[in-house]
């Protein structure tokens, strides 16, 4: 029989993979889409238009209310028993159909108001508007699907199912892809024709939009199966009244406020981008790449301080709070450091080996790769304040981080406007303001949580950022160094690139040990641990 911790370490493995092969194939999707469309009018359009649809994704479906639900289904399984949750189950989605379909009604009717007050700018070039209110259209019954697909997920997971749901994404990547570009060559005559070298027009793009459709329906029903070995039986239960839902929203609404903040942040920045044509496809392909690091370090990092500065402070050991934070801090740091300095350093050879295929041009790489150079200054921060914001709620002291992040997006809207209208700095000033109000909101949060644990002195953080910055130079030198070299050697840019890569990361711990930064073995076992399919580290 298996031990809990036993069981816990398998199942973080098998999401661990499933997690790898979203990420990869996400990836994949949107190289394909880029490869197709080019970055300019097409590409915006359609990132605009998904946009919507995938902020409330991130903000209902895989935020607050799948947390929440996944918190009371729980409560209610393990407090009242089987059919009580099934029961509670039944009343959840029926209302999620409900409002969900609401919501997709109102913003299919409403759709040229959306893309009007998200994306003013395309009206600057002549058809852009109008074809993002017909994509709005046709994508936004997606929240619909992935809503549901997520409450499936909490269902199977609180059942301790984890293998299905968290392929539940892969799968939609997938189809997403193989669909979408199949209905883009049965829409779009003249791709069919030239199906060799095809040149996709705005036909083609309602024809990956319906791919992106589908793909959200396979999400949910490739769960259901599984659902319905638990016992789950789908039965209309239609109760607005209930208290149950009551209880949801009380849980709900401090994530969702939080969240939020976020999301208007990216809507604020998506507005500014709409002026620029390209504009949004340069920021959204650079910044996807942004959330490799700080999925693996940010994510995993502040997922393991939570428990451990929440028993701390539910003990009253402050001491140990402190010491867990500080320690998480000077990780993030090691680890992210590097990482924003070898995305700067390698910024143009990453963009151009994964992107630049089909219409997607060598000038389409040159500004993205701007874009990714400027948000790579950010990392570190952003890295951080998924360790930060954790021990504020384990403080019991939630308003603290959504304060910050209200300060965040005053901030974010005052840079944007600075950076664009007066310096005139394009999408560049808007990735460059993205990572300010990152490092801004960071630092703030820091130190109202140095005011209430000990994290330590401030000569002792200000020498390990320094020699961490020292060596993260080391690893950007050598990255650079090995770029210059294999283009005057004449070598395939995938080359110079893997050869940076390398000795930018042995020139870093190597730099480390010189320098005696002891988080360098810390730093290698967890990403011994990151990587699955490797022996498990002692």
């Amino acid at each position: 029989m298996s031990t809990p911790s036993h069981s816990t370490r398998r199942a973080a493995g098998v999401v661990g993979v499933a997690v790898i092969g979203s990420r990869l194939f996400g990836l994949i999707r949107e190289v394909v889409f880029a490869a197709m469309f080019g970055a300019g009018k097409l590409l915006d359009v359609y990132i605009a238009a998904f946009r919507i649809p995938n902020l409330l994704r991130d903000l209902f479906a895989e935020g607050a209310l799948s947390l929440a639900f996944t918190t009371l289904f729980t409560r209610t399984w393990e407090t009242e028993g089987e059919k009580p949750a099934w029961e509670l189950a039944n009343l959840i989605l029926t209302a999620m159909i409900f409002l969900m379909g609401l919501v997709c009604v109102a913003a299919i009717a409403g759709a040229p108001a959306i893309v009007e007050v998200t994306n003013f700018g395309f009206h600057n070039v002549p058809g852009k508007f109008e074809l993002a209110v017909q994509l709005t259209r046709i994508l936004f019954p997606f929240i619909l699907f992935v809503s549901l697909a997520a409450a499936v997920m909490g269902m199977l997971n609180a059942r301790f199912v984890f293998g299905v749901p968290a392929s539940a994404s892969t799968v939609f990547n997938i189809v997403s892809v193989v669909a979408g570009v199949g209905l883009a060559f049965a829409f779009d005559p003249g791709a069919r024709e030239h199906w060799r070298h095809p040149v996709f027009d705005q036909r083609a793009l309602y024809g990956v939009s319906v791919g992106v459709l589908l793909g959200g329906l396979c999400q949910l029903g490739m769960q259901l199966p599984s659902l319905f070995a638990q016992g789950f039986r789908f039965r209309w239960t239609f109760n607005l009244r209930d208290p149950r839902l009551a209880q949801l929203w009380r849980l709900m609404w401090p994530s969702l406020i939080a969240a939020a903040t976020v999301q208007v942040n990216v809507l604020v920045n998506g507005m500014f981008a709409s002026e620029i044509n390209g504009g949004q496809s340069w920021l959204y392909c650079a910044f996807r790449l942004m959330q490799l690091p700080i999925g693996v370090f940010g994510v995993s990092l502040g997922t393991a301080t939570l428990p451990a500065v929440t028993r701390a402070a539910a003990r009253g050991d402050m001491d140990a709070f402190g010491h867990t934070a500080r320690d998480s801090l000077r990780l993030t740091a090691f680890l992210t450091l590097p990482a924003a300095a070898g995305l700067a350093a390698l910024a143009e050879p990453i963009i151009a080996v994964i992107y630049q295929h089909g219409r997607f041009s060598a000038h389409d790489t040159h500004q993205t790769a701007m874009a990714l150079e400027a948000y790579a200054a950010g990392l570190a921060g952003y890295a951080a304040i998924l360790v930060l914001r954790p021990c504020f709620y384990a403080l019991n002291l939630p308003k603290i981080p959504l304060r910050v992040s209200l300060i965040g997006i005053a901030i974010n809207l005052v840079m944007n406007f600075f950076n664009m209208q007066v310096l005139g700095l394009g999408h560049v000033g808007l990735a460059l303001t993205t990572s300010a109000v990152a490092v801004i909101n960071m630092g703030q949060l820091f130190f109202a949580l140095r005011r209430r644990v000990d994290l330590g002195a401030g000569a002792p953080w200000i020498g390990f950022l320094a020699r961490c910055l020292l060596a993260a130079g080391v690893c950007a030198g050598l990255a650079i160094a090995s770029k210059l070299g294999a283009a005057h050697l004449g070598l395939p840019r995938i080359v110079g690139l893997a050869a940076g890569v390398g000795l930018g990361v042995g020139g870093y711990f190597g730099a480390a040990r010189v320098l005696g930064l002891s988080e360098s073995h810390e730093a290698w076992l967890l990403i011994r641990r990151r990587i699955p399919f490797l022996p498990r580290p002692a």
